[in-house]
């Protein structure tokens, strides 16, 4: 269900958001409609890539813990690193 939302907005933006609008062969109502469509959506696309980091995360310690590599002491310094 589609409800009315009325705004205020500068003259000269609006003309711009209007030669936008045709442009890309749409109104307005449209261009602000996909706006806060995809802005609504930001929520959730943030929580889904929070949760696939955190999925991530926990791959990663799993991995560290059954790795079988074992890494001997550390016999260098950062100056032998960068001799030249």
């Amino acid at each position: 269900m589609l409800k009315n939302l009325t705004l205020s907005v500068d003259e000269d933006v609006l003309r711009e958001a209007r030669k936008v609008a045709l442009d890309r062969n749409t109104s307005v109502n449209q261009l602000v409609r996909d706006y806060l469509k995809q802005l609504a959506g930001e929520k959730e696309r943030q929580k889904q890539e929070a949760a696939q980091r955190k999925l991530a995360q926990k791959r990663l310690e799993k991995i560290f813990r059954e790795s079988r590599v074992k890494i001997g002491p550390i016999t260098w310094t950062r100056d032998d690193l960068y001799e030249r």
